[in-house]
């Protein structure tokens, strides 16, 4: 068959320099090189961006006007695509009526099969799902939660009902004596022994008659409770007893479906012995073997549509989900991986499938995982492209790419392309950094104190306990789904509120917002302006006085032509500067205040003696930023680059304790060592930092390392090792020590 070959001429989105590329259809090209050298801008701003467009185009212009408009990138020529589907890091977001089940549509079709085999008969499909009328439970519309009280405010577990169990508020003395008159308990047998059978009734069981019991009438504690106090507008109790119940109602767990979100119906209904809250709670392995044991004739092709989905899952790596699991608790890599799965389901072929960093968040032991998974897509005849920084993923590659040969204007050429091979021999940042690993640390920093972890159980945490040393380098390590953010951000936070939190989520990004104003810079030099020249200094802002009265400090004027792309040209009257004519007489040291927003941090630094600016553009130039003009959009940053940004202007506050999440996300191989030496400083500064990381250079150089696991999700959430790099190569039984 002839190869035929994606064809780009004269690309120039963003910093890219006139790039000519061929890439070959069919098969794996990787796109290498820094941060900021031009890899998204071919990939995302030229190619996925115009394959968008022309699909897009095929519809017709009353559709076209509810999706999105993506401009015609700036470049000569753009031939051969096919439709793209593109997998970014864009975290799931959907709030709480969205789950792993929803979104990869596994949960549909178990639901279709609860409809077709499960007894008793219920209904069609739509009578298991929580976001329709037919099967929310309407005690709290399907959301799964309600205010009201927790079960410990309501009894005290260490007691038995003789012993005075129940403590729960604003019920008179009687009614608490009912429960042990009930005949329905062991009245000597404490309340954290009763079966899940016995508490169910103890507290949530509905009204049912009782001939013994005032008013003829038995009904659980929580039930009660919410009846009497919850279910009624809180303003009609007294003022005695709202001062009891008041400071206890809390959200938690509806009490009616316990957080299932499902009404009783569609609960009462069972395959295997099993409700569908029970399979949408378990683990997804677990799961799997639930669904291969389903022999019914008349749901052969639910059982095998189900298996096929929930094996995608297990081979990326997410075995451990559940599908009840809420998307907006997914990590960037989960989510990204979870979109991989709800395309594996197509069965299109030539499709280009465009993947941003799709290792981001995967232990060593799994990247083979995600090879397979992209070798398997390039095999079905599509055409796979990747913007990726892992070597273990870059040798899988069958063409490669390298931009460069630096970042922002210095960036934006291709310097190498060919296959693995070629790229180790070729000079460029790249191909340098494969074939250099670093060596351990040899001497590691000894703990000034420490910080406890205490009886954690978050998420999957099986009660961990454990002390996270201060004044050094520690590094939370383990596969994805063990523990490790469950631990960090929310355990030790919890726990520690005064920490730092650097993590990944993206900036509040705005055309309006930019490095000098999100660092603060920007404070200082419109006031060194306004000294300098004797002036307000709200002229120095494009967002205040001094914004240039045509696009209202924008720089571009946008015309809207309906259901036809939008226009976005330069303003003709301050010609993109964004200011007023008469703020651009005003001078500091021979340049404007806009000349000033166009130099680069290197440039700046040069520049500048205001000694409160100095320490800020010092900070951006360590992380590896100082390519990015002062004012350069925060919406044109990559996903590593607004995180350096976030990290900059931490760096110069000497906070106590530094929590950083998967820093190397976005990073190439040989920005990992200026990162390192930013966490070094900051511990040699007298700072703990604390870093959750899966990059083999990171962990080599912790002081201290807590590996999470030894699996993923129930298998998971345990302590498996602590101590320092040296250490850990011991300790067999650690997956991490394994790909030390």
């Amino acid at each position: 068959m002839v190869q035929e070959y994606i064809e780009i001429r004269g690309a120039r989105e963003n910093n890219l320099k006139d790039v000519e590329l061929r890439l070959p259809k069919r098969k794996i090209t990787i796109f290498t090189g820094v941060s900021g050298s031009g890899k998204s801008s071919v990939v995302f701003d030229t190619i996925a961006n115009e394959a968008q467009r022309l699909l897009f185009e095929n519809f017709s212009m009353f559709i076209r006007n509810f999706l999105p408009h993506y401009p015609q990138p700036d470049a000569d020529a753009i031939e051969n695509l096919s439709m793209a589907v593109i997998v970014d890091q864009k975290r799931l977001g959907g709030g709480s009526q969205s789950t792993v089940g929803t979104v990869t549509d596994i949960a549909s079709v178990l639901r279709l099969l609860f409809s077709r085999i499960g007894q008793p008969y219920v209904g069609s499909a739509n009578a298991f799902s929580f976001n329709d009328p037919q099967g929310m439970c309407l005690e709290c519309n399907g959301l799964g939660r309600k205010v009201g009280i927790t079960s410990q405010d309501l009894i005290d577990t260490t007691k038995s009902l003789n012993e005075g169990a129940v403590i729960a508020p604003g019920l008179a003395g009687w009614e608490s004596e009912l429960y042990a008159n009930s005949g329905y308990f062991d009245n000597d047998k404490k309340i954290a022994d009763y079966t899940p059978e016995e508490l169910d009734l103890l507290l949530y069981s509905e009204p049912r008659k009782h001939t013994g019991l005032a008013y003829n009438t038995y009904e659980g504690l929580a039930y009660k409770f919410n009846r009497k106090f919850v279910a009624r507008d809180i303003q009609t109790l007294s003022p005695r007893i709202r001062q009891k119940v008041e400071p206890l109602l809390k959200l938690g767990p509806c009490p009616l479906c316990r957080g299932t979100r499902l009404n009783q119906a569609a609960l009462n209904c069972k395959v295997k012995g099993y409700t569908i809250a029970d399979m949408a709670a378990m683990e997804v392995d677990e799961l799997l073997e639930v669904v291969k044991g389903i022999t019914e004739p008349a749901a052969a092709p639910i059982v095998r549509t189900l298996t096929e989905r929930l094996q995608h899952l297990v081979e990326i790596g997410l075995e451990y989900l559940s599908l009840e699991r809420a998307t907006d608790t997914l990590s960037g890599g989960e989510s990204q991986r979870v979109k991989i799965v709800k395309h594996l389901n197509g069965s299109l072929v030539d499709v280009m499938y465009i993947f941003d960093e799709p290792s981001v968040g995967l232990h060593p032991r799994d990247v083979h995982r995600l090879n397979e998974l992209l070798v398997q897509l390039r095999d079905k005849g599509n055409t796979v492209i990747v913007v990726e920084h892992d070597p273990d993923v870059i040798k899988v590659a069958d063409y490669l790419v390298d931009m460069g040969p630096y970042a922002g204007s210095e960036g934006g050429q291709v310097v190498y392309e060919g296959n693995y091979a070629g790229l180790l021999a070729a000079d460029t940042l790249t191909g340098n950094h494969l074939l250099r690993t670093r060596p351990l640390k040899d001497t590691f920093r000894h703990a000034t104190g420490s910080l406890p972890i205490v009886r954690a159980t978050v998420n999957n945490l099986k009660n961990v306990s454990v002390d996270i040393p201060t004044g050094v380098l520690t590094v939370i390590t383990g596969v994805a789904g063990s523990g490790k953010s469950s631990l960090i951000n929310e355990a030790f936070l919890s726990q520690h509120r005064e920490a730092v939190v650097i993590d990944q989520a993206s900036l509040s990004t705005s055309s309006r917002s930019n490095p000098a104003t999100y660092t603060g810079i920007m404070d200082d030099v419109r006031k060194a302006f306004a000294v300098a020249n004797n002036a307000d200094a709200g002229l120095f802002s494009f967002n205040s006085k001094g914004a240039c009265p045509n696009c209202q400090g924008l720089g571009v004027t946008y015309t809207d032509l309906g259901f036809l792309e939008g226009v976005k040209l330069p303003c003709e009257v301050c010609g993109g500067r964004r200011f007023k004519d008469e703020v651009l007489v005003y001078t500091l040291n021979g340049k404007s205040i806009a000349d000033v927003l166009g130099m680069t941090i290197h440039q700046a630094l040069e520049f500048f003696t205001i000694k409160e600016v100095l320490p800020k553009l010092q900070a951006l130039s360590d992380v590896g930023l100082d390519y990015l003009t002062l004012g350069q959009p925060l919406s044109t940053l990559s996903g590593g680059e607004c995180q350096r940004i976030k990290l900059a202007s931490e760096l110069h506050k000497r906070g106590s304790i530094y929590i950083m999440d998967e820093p190397t996300t976005g990073l190439h191989l040989s920005d990992i060592g200026r990162l390192l030496t930013i966490m070094n400083r900051l511990v040699d500064g007298g700072n703990t930092v604390i870093v959750i990381e899966h990059h083999l250079d990171i962990i080599r150089n912790a002081d201290w390392i807590i590996d999470m696991g030894p699996e993923g999700g129930n298998k998971g959430g345990t302590v498996i090792f602590e101590g320092t790099p040296r250490d850990l190569l011991g300790a067999t039984h650690s997956l991490t020590s394994q790909y030390l």
